[in-house]
């Protein structure tokens, strides 16, 4: 297939025009082979990615966190990312997140944030239950000893910075990854930081869902934290 066909797809569901302009989403390394018949799917690029790649014979790598520096040994297969784009986007890496837990989006807040509004009132504990699921090692803050939440906001990765406005919008709680030590002190509502791996790895299922007609692969990656029990 055709590498800018490939990528015609994932632009239709993600237009670049909806990423930031710090993202390097886009082509990041773009060589001249066009036909692709063996794909990667990655969360993040690293070196061991792209020996996987390169093992399984891919001619392409499709990673949703972008290179900031490119190695000069990554430059001799296709790479491409989707980053904040895909996390805009409707149907995105926060949509995905709450598909994948069982609920179901009430609407969106800004621009990457997504509120879910139970029927009923749910118990902490058992919300925790549910994210427990994806994200056996999450942590979270409650500084005021809510027991019952309604309005649950969304931000795959890393979205502390988008409390405040969930609570603005009368969330009750906040899921996320990679929340710091100040914000979850100051944090108006119950925040659950889920892990920003945890949070996307399943943005891959997104990805595939567009490259039918080539051969699919997703890498064996994990989170780069260890955690003790």
């Amino acid at each position: 297939m055709d590498k800018y066909e490939i990528v015609k797809r994932i632009e239709n569901f993600a237009p670049l025009e909806l990423a930031e302009s710090w993202d390097c989403s886009g082509w990041l390394v773009e060589t001249k082979n066009a036909n692709i018949q063996k794909v990667l799917l990655a969360l993040t690029v690293t070196g061991d990615v792209v020996r996987q790649a390169k093992a399984k014979n891919c001619d392409m790598i499709i990673s949703h966190h972008p290179l900031f520096f490119v190695p000069f040994n990554y430059k001799d297969i296709d790479i491409y990312c989707a980053h904040t784009n895909m996390d805009r986007a409707e149907g995105g890496t926060t949509d995905k997140l709450i598909n994948v837990l069982g609920l179901t989006k009430t609407k969106n807040i800004g621009d990457f944030t997504r509120l879910v509004s139970l029927d009923k009132p749910l118990a902490i504990k058992n919300f925790i239950d549910i994210l427990k699921t994806i994200s056996p090692n999450m942590r979270y803050v409650n500084n005021f000893g809510a027991e019952m939440i309604k309005n649950i906001a969304f931000c795959a990765g890393s979205g502390s910075e988008f409390i405040r406005e969930a609570y603005e919008n009368r969330a009750d709680a906040f899921v996320t990854g990679d929340l710091k030590f100040h914000t979850a002190l100051d944090s108006p509502i119950a925040v659950f930081d889920i892990g920003h791996f945890e949070s996307e790895i399943k943005v891959l299922d997104i990805f595939k869902s567009l490259l039918y007609g080539v051969e699919v692969f997703k890498a064996e990656e994990s989170s780069p934290f260890i955690y003790h029990g």
